[in-house]
């Protein structure tokens, strides 16, 4: 069981008093690569919701990194993400402050103290996403691709059991889609398991991963997807 980063079992997902998913049972294990599709409104985004602790678990059985969703409080939920990387197709970057001073936010609010250690370790993840020289940037002067690149270093700053991706080259060209989900990979072989939901059959095609489908109020594993 200590390999296994994501376990429901039996779980109900519900949007308010709407149903979304049933009986929905899954195991992640660390250092895997899991893709979750289906159409529009099957449920993919409510599921993340649930794993990352802004939807209640309200029926089944859950855990991730550690933590059990179905006893998940409100004053919890941040201790949670801290063990999470949240990666969203919109950036979501803070739009008046440098890349550096974006990531330095994100350590002050989830409780780093010591100055030098945040810029060590800003200055790692920048090296990682292969943007070593460009923490002294506004996100306006970026491109698209190097702005999902930060995104992307944010959620790896409290060095993450998981990564949770919601479309992350929803946004992107197909050269750059690429880019994003080579370094994707290789996060999900060296630090972190990585859960992305996409509509980009292309991406998956091109880049193999356990294909988990949402569809028909459930979630099913499939073998292969045809584009």
């Amino acid at each position: 069981m200590d390999n296994v980063v994501i376990d429901l079992t039996d779980v109900s997902v519900f949007q308010g008093h709407n149903l979304i998913l049933s009986d929905v049972n899954i195991k992640i294990n660390r250092g895997e690569f899991v893709y979750l599709i289906g159409q529009t409104g099957s449920g993919k985004s409510s599921l993340l919701k649930t794993l990352y602790g802004e939807l209640f678990l309200e029926k089944g059985t859950g855990s991730i990194a550690d933590f059990d969703l179905s006893k998940m409080t409100t004053k919890q939920v941040p201790f949670l993400r801290r063990k999470l990387g949240i990666v969203f197709q919109d950036f979501q970057l803070l739009t008046d402050r440098s890349v550096f001073d974006n990531l330095h936010f994100v350590l002050e609010a989830t409780g780093w103290k010591n100055e030098m250690d945040m810029k060590t370790r800003i200055n790692e993840v920048l090296d990682e996403v292969g943007l070593a020289t460009k923490g002294f940037k506004m996100p306006h002067e970026l491109s698209g691709g190097e702005q999902q690149r930060v995104v992307i270093a944010r959620a790896l700053l409290n060095r993450p059991e998981i990564i949770l991706a919601d479309e992350p080259t929803g946004n992107l060209d197909p050269k750059v889609s690429d880019d994003i989900m080579n370094l994707l990979h290789k996060i999900s072989k060296t630090d972190a398991s990585v859960l992305m939901a996409t509509h980009d059959y292309r991406i998956i095609q091109k880049f193999p991963g356990r294909i988990l489908q949402c569809e028909g109020n459930g979630v099913k594993e499939i073998s292969s997807i045809s584009a």
